[in-house]
């Protein structure tokens, strides 16, 4: 069946959580209706996520930031050098085998810099082709905005747009944030912006409800100081609540980290510490409350379940993406915003107090957003003469 049906290649690279991965593999489940869907997976591979019928994935070399941000090769023996010479190679086959009528990147050249060279040649290797395909950005609701030089890497970028692509999917609902409030380059876009509306997990079954707070730092690697914060202040939150504390480690959180939440769960009754979930919408729905930090795909899953949540947005260095998402859903009565910078057991209780006495507003966002992206897709690739 996919063998009749026009190639779409989709790159994704997520580098320190899993957001980017989430969210294109549920692109990349709608658009498979329509396309034969190839996804070259740029990072980690989690064990046991959820790959959607009719998406084929190519493991890239898995590349990936440390803490410091450097750039490392998670492939044992592989340095990045050769990881990226690699990577380059399969790129190459996989375009010539895809033969694809569309190309599909998530982020770059809006972020990504560190792989410019690889998508620059992924780009031009599309504009080689004999029938060059439709080049499309897949992009999430805000950007990061607190750069040293924002102004020259936004002109990069949408110079970058303008030389490379022919249209912007931009994953968010308009009336909650657009591309403008945290793009602004002094050369405009010259290709069609699409507002898709937010890409959202399913509704969740209706069940019954358990008596906890549920902690979620997505893939885990810089979840630490939440995860470690809810697990010391789980006797504090039993004894105020009522409720037991259920920490997902994620499975990327370092494992000295692991072995700490571990201790602390040998240590109290009120306390469960679990590696992952395959369905984070589903727990929370069946939670009293959800504490997370507030990446695009968890703000999508406490917006589709409809709990009480508290959200420690992520903003180490000039990462204020998280933190502005985190206002936003606070000013509309949705989420509660616990400082990052004052959390300790104390604080971690008390906001979970809070929360618990009160039903988040109803939101009225469009949370339909894989679906609306593989319309638009099909509809541009329909209008391209045959």
């Amino acid at each position: 069946m996919a063998l009749n049906r026009p190639g779409l290649l989709f790159h994704c690279q997520h580098s320190v959580g899993l957001g980017h991965l989430a969210r294109s593999l549920a692109v990349a489940g709608a658009l498979a209706r329509a396309f034969r869907v190839v996804l070259l997976n740029g990072g980690r591979m989690p064990e046991g996520i959820r790959i959607p019928d009719g998406v084929e994935v190519v493991n890239l070399p898995a590349l990936g930031h440390d803490d410091t941000y450097a750039l490392v090769s998670h492939m044992a023996g592989m340095d990045v050098d050769e990881a990226l010479r690699r990577r380059g190679e399969m790129i190459a086959q996989a375009m010539a085998e895809v033969d694809p009528r569309v190309v599909l990147v998530e982020l770059w050249p809006f972020g990504r810099k560190r792989f410019g060279p690889e998508l620059e040649a992924l780009a031009e290797a599309a504009a080689a082709q004999p029938v060059p395909p439709l080049v499309l950005c897949s992009l999430r609701d805000i950007l990061v905005n607190q750069r040293r030089d924002q102004a020259r890497h936004d002109e990069r970028a949408a110079t970058a747009v303008n030389r490379w692509f022919d249209g912007v999917l931009v994953h968010s609902d308009p009336a909650f944030a657009t591309l403008e409030e945290s793009f602004r380059p002094e050369t405009p876009l010259a290709v069609p912006v699409h507002h898709t509306g937010f890409v959202a997990p399913p509704a969740p079954e209706p069940r019954r409800r358990e008596a906890r707070v549920l902690v979620s730092a997505g893939g885990g690697m810089v979840g630490a100081p939440l995860a470690l914060a809810a697990a010391r202040a789980a006797g504090l939150v039993a004894l105020r609540t009522g409720l037991r504390t259920t920490v997902i480690a994620g499975p990327f959180l370092p494992e000295a980290d692991l072995e700490e939440l571990r201790r602390l769960e040998a240590g109290s009754p009120h306390l469960e510490v679990v590696r992952r979930v395959d369905d984070l919408c589903g727990h929370i729905a069946r939670s009293a409350v959800s504490v997370s930090q507030c990446g695009y795909n968890t703000a999508m899953d406490i917006l589709r379940a409809g709990r009480p949540a508290v959200v420690v947005p992520y903003s180490e260095g000039r990462e204020d993406e998280q933190l502005r998402r985190a206002e936003r859903l606070e000013a509309m009565g949705v989420v509660r915003v616990l400082d990052p910078s004052a959390l300790a057991p104390e604080t971690f209780a008390d906001a979970v107090a809070r929360a618990a006495q009160h039903q988040p507003r109803p939101h009225g966002l469009d949370l339909e957003g894989a679906e609306r992206t593989a319309r638009i897709v099909e509809e541009l690739v329909a209008a391209v003469p045959a």
